[in-house]
């Protein structure tokens, strides 16, 4: 099958006890998501319920009814906006004719068309091998007939035909394989950690427009595309502050609600690289009626991976397309538009400010035959006064520097 061909999905969804603002959304959002994954929507159809069904997930007359759709419409998948248990899998693909597939195995699907990087490639193609585990059980025949298509890319059909132990192997190839790349991404972590730079992460909502950002504000050449997942391997490039200080900035991975717990795991050490951070870009779209419980599934997230602690400045995007109802959260915040570079200036100025205040200042007096010193000062840290002293054949030098730079050691010598 052409990857470029458009296949036409109906999308299934079980309205619990939450709003029914809330469950809009989050069809709209699985609706982005096939979108993302190159599908059509003919439909969508949910159902009001106490729980989901144990056997089918939406009730008898609900199936029997998605069935007569699936007849009229005739759709190449069928998308449930949950996890669906390996039984509701069985028995839905047994009752329906189209491919069936769940919202985590949609956002697997678009990870391993996004993956680019070997560590990417490796993570999904371990998510899905952790996914598919349970659920391969009386799937032979159904597996063998894809050919292709939402919910098929990845690990490809030969690892879904073969056997658990084939698969088990499989995985803990992956993951020593991932053991030598986070022990090469730690060594460098440890090298720019030496060199005592200061560290910015930009975090957030898939689509929220962090790679715009980041390659505006860095000169990068990230993927920016209006969809989800864009960014999927993490990029570090360095940012100049107005002060002509550098400090380096990566682009990460975007958060999702009910991101699937296997892709959590496997994306943690992908994440690693914002526990390092210094200060945070929390980058909100002001434009999306749902940023408030975006901006809160991030906040949950990166408490779930122990990193409330980092400062975070909270950038709201898209100042053009504010959203009727937007009101900012307390804390550090600032309302830009990534394309405009007065804001983006803005921006970096406020940056600088967050920068100094987690900065130890210092004045000393640098003699003329310490060159090694003043240049690690002018480089490294931000320097504000630089003035020669000739009785003293000595600099006067005032600025900030990160306390656990070694350079400090030597500015103690020379305090004024």
């Amino acid at each position: 099958m052409s990857e470029s061909r458009v296949e036409k999905a109906i999308l299934v969804g079980c309205q619990l006890d939450e709003s029914d603002r809330k469950f809009h959304y989050s069809m709209e959002e699985l609706a982005s998501l096939t979108a993302t994954a190159r599908g059509e929507v003919l439909a969508a159809l949910h159902q009001k319920r106490e729980r989901v069904h144990p056997a089918t997930y939406i009730g008898k007359g609900k199936l029997e009814e998605l069935r007569q759709l699936e007849v009229e419409m005739e759709p190449d998948v069928i998308i449930f906006n949950d996890e669906l248990t390996p039984t509701q899998l069985r028995n839905l693909q047994n009752t329906l004719s189209a491919r069936v597939i769940d919202r985590t195995h949609l956002i697997l699907d678009i990870f391993a068309q996004r993956a680019k990087s070997k560590e990417g490639i490796l993570q999904v193609e371990l998510a899905q091998l952790q996914y598919l585990l349970p659920r391969l059980a009386g799937q032979g025949t159904a597996l063998s007939r894809l050919g292709g298509g939402i919910g098929t890319r990845g690990p490809g059909e030969t690892q879904l035909e073969t056997d658990r132990r084939h698969i088990r192997r499989r995985i803990l190839d992956i993951k020593n394989q991932l053991q030598t790349i986070v022990h090469h991404r730690e060594r460098y972590r440890e090298r720019r950690k030496k060199n005592n730079t200061f560290q910015i992460a930009i975090v957030g909502y898939t689509n929220a427009g962090k790679s715009t950002l980041f390659n505006r504000l860095s000169m990068a050449k990230s993927f920016e595309e209006d969809k989800l997942f864009a960014t999927l391997d993490p990029m570090t490039r360095r940012l100049v502050l107005p002060s002509g200080y550098s400090a380096l900035i990566t682009d990460t991975v975007g958060f999702i609600q009910d991101l699937p717990t296997t892709l959590i795991a496997a994306f943690r050490s992908t994440l690693e690289e914002v526990k390092e951070a210094n200060l945070l870009l929390h980058v909100v779209d002001s434009s999306s009626p749902d940023y408030f419980s975006h901006e809160k599934t991030v906040n949950d997230l990166l408490k779930e991976l122990e990193m409330e602690h980092v400062p975070q400045l909270t950038v709201y995007n898209k100042a053009d397309e504010v959203h009727p109802d937007f009101v900012p959260s307390s804390g550090e915040t600032m309302l830009i538009s990534a394309f405009e570079e007065s804001d983006r200036n803005r921006l970096k100025q406020k940056i600088e400010q967050m920068a100094l205040a987690s900065m130890t200042p210092y004045h000393v007096l640098v003699p003329s035959d310490e060159g090694r010193l003043l240049s690690v000062l002018k480089s490294e840290t931000v320097l504000r006064e630089l003035v020669f002293i000739e009785e003293k054949q000595a600099y006067k030098c005032k600025g900030y520097v990160i306390p656990e730079h070694p350079v400090t050691g030597s500015l103690r010598l020379f305090e004024v």
